[in-house]
């Protein structure tokens, strides 16, 4: 006899095992050759070696179906217990609408919205760096950090890393209340915002505490090579050029990197450049970092956002006549 012990922490064990362990003995029924007891999030199985290697494929499976979909019912068991792999799969796979980016909580799905977001998309999996630039309200930052969260899910990556720089846009660090944790987090709040959004609140927790998702503004991120990771520059108008050099050059192996911006808001002080500028420049031409350029048509938010947009646009191009 052979002994086999699944961790599923991480995972609301009623999610999986459901009400009075209803789904476990489902599970159970479909093994009988095999003992099984469940403590809190851990299995024990005992029997022999194939019985428990094919238990412990459809065990992944379920974990994987979770992390993918943020949910597991009965008939996504029963589908996965009884048909072979590919089977499965293949079926999910053909049923998804290929504009979807990733399955969030409480039956939300993240979709990319308009073409320019499918680009971004498709743009990822091609190459290892993408510039995503518009103005505010295109969903470039959204759809960035679901990209993220979609790598880690489908294990693509084993991490993810989301950056901005705390840039004073009309306010004083200094004088604003608490310590240095709680005086930079509004500056990454619309990163917590998406998150909370696509990953349960317990899993996020799980997630944040053993630093699989890490949130931290730039200057955190000098002297470090990320690789097995996903990282996300957000706001990147607000680097100057040592600032964007320094994050690029961060990249490690295996890793992939979307930098989100937006040209027209930029805060920093009069006399320092906008390294945005000069990356966009000089590094068009580099084999495997592409640019995305959104726009008003791919604003998502409230519809008078487009008419603002415009509006600011006319004034500039007037300016610049």
């Amino acid at each position: 006899m052979t002994e086999l012990t699944l961790n599923i922490e991480g995972i609301d064990p009623i999610d999986f095992f459901g009400v009075n362990n209803s789904r476990f003995n489902f599970i159970k029924k479909n093994f009988p050759t095999l003992r099984m007891v469940t403590r809190g999030n851990v299995i024990k199985a005992e029997g022999n070696e194939e019985d428990l290697a094919a238990f412990k494929e459809k065990v992944d499976r379920m974990m994987s179906h979770i992390e993918r979909y943020g949910k597991l019912t009965e008939d996504n068991i029963e589908n996965i217990v009884l048909t072979k792999p590919e089977t499965t799969e293949r079926k999910e796979k053909e049923k998804e609408p290929k504009n979807i980016i990733v399955y969030g909580n409480n039956g939300l799905v993240v979709r990319a919205r308009t073409e320019n977001q499918l680009q971004m998309v498709k743009e990822s999996e091609k190459n290892d760096i993408v510039f995503a630039i518009g103005p505010a309200g295109t969903g470039k930052t959204y759809t960035a950090v679901a990209i993220a969260v979609k790598a880690l899910k489908e294990k693509n990556v084993k991490k993810i890393i989301l950056t901005r720089p705390a840039v004073e846009a009309g306010e004083s660090l200094g004088f604003l209340p608490g310590d240095l944790k709680e005086k930079i987090d509004p500056y990454l709040r619309p990163l917590y915002d998406a998150l909370d959004d696509m990953i349960p609140a317990d899993k996020l927790t799980y997630y944040m505490e053993n630093r699989v998702i890490e949130v931290a503004p730039l200057a955190f991120m000098r002297g470090r090579t990320l690789d097995h990771a996903f990282i996300l520059l957000d706001e990147a108008q607000n680097c100057s050029d040592m600032q964007l050099k320094m994050f690029l050059t961060r990249i490690g192996a295996n890793s992939k990197v979307i930098v989100t911006g937006d040209p027209t808001q930029i805060d920093l002080p009069p006399k320092v450049n906008s390294g945005l500028h000069t990356a966009l420049r000089i590094l068009k031409p580099v084999s495997g970092i592409s640019q995305i350029m959104l726009n008003e048509s791919d604003v998502v938010r409230h519809r008078l956002v487009k008419e603002i947009i415009r509006a600011y646009d006319t004034i500039n191009k007037n300016r610049q006549d």
